[in-house]
């Protein structure tokens, strides 16, 4: 700071103080008590934030390990073991000859699915 706020700064201190000194009895008390009912209701309101602390924690870990331990079991209606079955078959050294009769496992795909399984 420069020197005239530092100035202005002391002078406006030593009035502040003045004004304080000259309050009576009363006025201090009431000025005491609201600032001890301001606080206690800070505390107050800061406790019942951490009340609530550790059960969201618990709910959260007993959502995870829900999800983790369902897992997913079908994604988009197709089951996923067949899905990594197919997966394993495109990435197989036959993969492009599959993928030029795509058309054709698609229709063979949907007959076992209303027929039922086809030998």
């Amino acid at each position: 700071m420069n020197e005239p706020d530092e100035k202005f700064e002391r002078e406006t201190r030593k009035l502040f103080d003045r004004s304080v000194e000259s309050l009576d009895a009363s006025t201090l008390s009431r000025l005491n008590r609201s600032r001890q009912l301001a606080l206690a209701e800070a505390h107050q309101a800061h406790t019942g934030l951490l009340r609530w602390a550790p059960a969201t924690g618990i709910a959260a870990a007993v959502l995870i390990a829900v999800i983790v331990t369902r897992g997913p079991t079908n994604v988009d209606g197709f089951d996923l073991p067949v899905a990594m079955t197919d997966m394993e078959i495109l990435l197989g050294e036959e993969s492009i000859a599959m993928l030029e009769d795509l058309e054709f496992y698609s229709w063979l795909d949907t007959v076992e699915s209303e027929d039922g399984d086809v030998s």
